[in-house]
């Protein structure tokens, strides 16, 4: 059966080139678009898509607010378009906040060429959030309470305890990476001890917007990294995007934030981050893997077991893709899969 999928944008061009590039696969179809916001509503409700592409901009409503009622009445995941600026981006994480599961952006000359690969990344993710489906949906929105006081949260976390305070916390993410790192990060404690870098797959405007609203909805601080800086006990230094963080050879409590090789897909890449904390830190690195598409961290999961350190992974219950943490689980290099709610309490008491 074929994945149904709504677009909604205001553009003719746009309109069909995502018609070219979804329908060419044979396992997804467009059974619909929309003009604007207003109609994606109602359409979502009438249709019922699999998955909805969802442009920011648009008269009558806007994305943000069409992502919003849709996901209040008619839950379905939704990819959301969007411009490379940091308004753009300043956007998309508002979408984010109200309920998308993932973004591409809307780069008008990438989208003029016959792209085989821009097609390809589309459909894998149309498909990818298509399987997911309602645990996707549910992933994405806010997480309710839990209880520390129940005995078995307490075992697992005695068992799962590192024999020795990290040196450094390595938090990886891609797909429900920004809701995810929200929730794990404002829950944490204004006088956590140990510093923390955020590795998210994201374009270089969007980490430098992240960072700032990560800042303002948190206890600790958080910091778009710059090179060269120090460290500090209790702040969070989100990788810039299109570029590679590291932790500098002879002093690894500073940061080294370079344009890397070009042939490494991932810019910010976990797999070179969480190598990089092996080397500079060995059993006292502890590497993090959280949502998303793909394998990255896995390699770098297995840099940090080799020289001592800890990994933890997401359960696949809460992942809103679940890909990387799969990934580090199947290689058995999980010291620890735990739901995303219990993140914060479990960092909390390693601090």
């Amino acid at each position: 059966m074929s994945v149904k999928v709504l677009i909604v944008d205001d553009s003719l061009f746009f309109q069909n080139r995502l018609k070219e590039m979804i329908g060419s696969h044979s396992d997804i179809e467009v059974v619909a678009v929309a003009n604007d916001g207003k109609e994606a509503v109602a359409k979502a409700a009438e249709l019922k898509p699999d998955v909805i592409t969802m442009d920011y901009e648009m008269p009558e409503m806007d994305g943000v607010t069409a992502v919003r009622e849709i996901m209040a009445n008619n839950p379905i995941p939704i990819i959301m378009f969007s411009s490379l600026t940091y308004e753009g981006a300043q956007v998309t994480l508002d979408a984010l906040s109200a309920g998308a599961v993932d973004f591409m952006a809307k780069n008008f000359a990438e989208f003029s060429r016959d792209s085989k690969k821009l097609s390809t990344t589309l459909q894998d993710r149309i498909l990818a959030v298509a399987m997911r489906g309602d645990t996707a949906v549910a992933s994405a929105a806010p997480a309710t309470g839990f209880s520390t006081s129940d005995s078995a949260f307490k075992k697992t976390l005695t068992s799962h305890a590192p024999a020795q305070k990290p040196a450094v916390i390595v938090i990886g993410a891609s797909t429900g990476g920004p809701v995810a790192l929200t929730e794990v990060l404002s829950a944490l404690p204004a006088d956590f001890s140990i510093p923390i870098v955020l590795v998210q797959h994201m374009p270089a405007n969007f980490t430098m917007a992240f960072a700032e609203r990560l800042d303002r909805e948190c206890q600790i601080k958080v910091r778009h990294a710059e090179h060269g800086e120090n460290m500090e006990p209790g702040t969070a230094y989100l990788a810039p995007g299109g570029k590679q963080l590291l932790f500098n050879k002879s002093n690894p409590l500073k940061l080294d934030v370079i344009d890397g090789d070009a042939s490494i897909s991932y810019k910010p890449s976990v797999d070179l981050t969480f190598t990089s904390a092996s080397e500079a830190f060995a059993s006292r690195s502890f590497g993090v893997v959280l949502t998303g598409m793909g394998s990255d961290g896995c390699e770098g999961a297995r840099a940090i077991k080799n020289r001592g350190g800890i990994i933890w992974s997401q359960d696949e219950a809460s992942s809103v893709i679940y890909g990387m943490p799969m990934a580090v689980a199947r290689a058995n290099l999980s010291d620890h899969v735990l739901p995303l709610h219990q993140f914060a309490s479990q960092l909390s008491e390693v601090s």
